[in-house]
């Protein structure tokens, strides 16, 4: 049984949310590690927090991975705890956790959290990090058997994130925002096989780039309208294909294959995500040049 504690949320470091965790998983698991991945997921962008999270997953030993990015607290949306290969992921069930369990080798046991005993005493409908989830955590931490949290449920019923959008025409990848990281490098929905596209339609090694309003919410990749505050409005740009960001002069644009081997845009020594003034969720099309 594992007993370290992969800890991730939205809660930030300022107002000693996830200390509170941290104290709880002390009190109930003792001879627990905890490891913070991050607390530093956007408030309620549950897509950045899975794409965090399936990375790490890809690295750490055996964990009982708890992450809390969850909008939906206090409302009808399940809580769960799964098994995915030697690991096991608690969380809520709005997509967040997924994406790691198939990193892990897929959901091989899923369970609701029904089980109250487990929990601490007293639950507020704003905090169930601290009162549901890191509890559970723990006790599974701890050697306690997965399948005494609760009612298990159908691995196939789990909610997922939509699909990023994605369209490829014969000379370009219009392609949704996945993550940005701390650095403004913009992920997007494409790959090895999308970059060594864009190399070829590139002229003189230069593909023409243009940054869309988001397509969907951060927080439940819902629909969503252009007009917000801070969406982009047609910014236009040129990038240059390579595969680091030395490859351009400082302040040039990069199209490039990042470490987790995505399609992704960065600036040399400044942020691509300030340049296009884009977000997860934006849509970015690469494109042969006009009359290249």
């Amino acid at each position: 049984m594992p007993d370290l504690i992969a800890f991730l949320t939205d809660y930030g470091t300022r107002d000693g949310f996830a200390a509170v965790c941290h104290g709880v998983a002390a009190t109930r698991a003792p001879a627990a590690r905890v490891l913070d991945v991050t607390h530093d997921v956007p408030p309620q962008d549950v897509r950045h927090g899975s794409v965090v999270l399936a990375r790490v997953a890809r690295h750490l030993p055996p964990a009982v991975y708890v992450a809390v990015v969850d909008p939906g607290v206090g409302t009808a949306r399940r809580g769960l705890a799964l098994r995915a290969g030697t690991s096991m992921l608690v969380g809520p069930d709005n997509g967040l956790l997924p994406p790691a369990a198939d990193v892990l080798g897929g959901v091989t046991d899923a369970y609701a959290l029904t089980n109250p005993a487990l929990w601490l005493p007293e639950v507020e409908r704003t905090f169930h990090g601290r009162d549901v989830f890191m509890p559970v955590g723990a006790f599974l931490a701890g050697g306690g058997p997965l399948g005494e949290v609760g009612d298990q449920v159908d691995a196939g019923s789990l909610v997922r994130l939509p699909a990023p959008a994605r369209t490829r025409t014969a000379a370009s990848l219009t392609a949704e925002v996945t993550y940005v990281d701390h650095y403004g490098n913009v992920q997007v929905a494409g790959d090895e096989a999308d970059l060594a596209l864009l190399a070829d339609w590139a002229v003189q090694g230069w593909v023409d780039v243009v940054a869309a309003a988001p397509v969907r919410t951060v927080q439940t990749g819902e629909a969503a309208g252009a007009g917000q505050a801070g969406e982009p409005g047609g910014v236009r740009d040129r990038a240059r294909v390579g595969r680091a960001f030395g490859d351009v002069p400082a302040g040039e644009l990069l199209a490039y294959l990042d470490s987790d081997r995505r399609l992704a845009l960065a600036v040399n020594e400044g942020s691509a995500a300030a340049r296009l003034r884009v977000r997860g969720g934006s849509l970015v099309t690469v494109a042969a040049p006009a009359g290249g």
